[in-house]
């Protein structure tokens, strides 16, 4: 079942736990590896959708990220499958960054500022609602 609602007249967005957060898309291998890299802020209200063409175990690392992040693994049925909650920053240049898997198959990973997922309770097996993501509209 997807979740897609075309009500909202703004840009794309993704709401969870009652807490609406306009989103930009990564849906091209470009994007999906540029991701939040090299930004000092970003609004509490703002994130990143990643989309992938499959759902599958996925792993995420904070190479060139400069801020904490909350990365929300989510199944193909929008269902949140797990959470690497507060993600530092890696800022190495010697070593290789640690990856964060998530704990089961996903298609999508949300991306907010980090500690919005425990103040707002969003936890696995929650349910995630989209809207105006043309990406995800043309496949429904």
């Amino acid at each position: 079942m997807l979740a897609v609602s075309g009500c909202d007249a703004g840009g794309p967005w993704v709401e969870v736990e009652g807490q609406r957060f306009s989103v930009e898309i990564a849906d091209d291998d470009a994007t999906r590896a540029q991701g939040l890299m090299f930004r000092d802020e970003m609004a509490d209200d703002h994130g990143m959708l990643f989309i992938f063409p499959d759902q599958r175990p996925r792993s995420f690392w904070m190479k060139n990220t400069r801020i904490a992040l909350d990365i929300i693994y989510i199944d193909r049925d929008f269902e949140v499958v797990s959470i690497s909650a507060d993600t530092p920053p890696c800022r190495s240049r010697n070593r290789r960054c640690p990856s964060y898997p998530s704990e089961g198959p996903a298609q999508y990973v949300l991306e907010i500022n980090g500690g919005l997922a425990a103040k707002y309770g969003i936890e696995p097996g929650d349910r995630i609602e989209v809207g105006n993501i043309a990406a995800l509209e043309n496949d429904s």
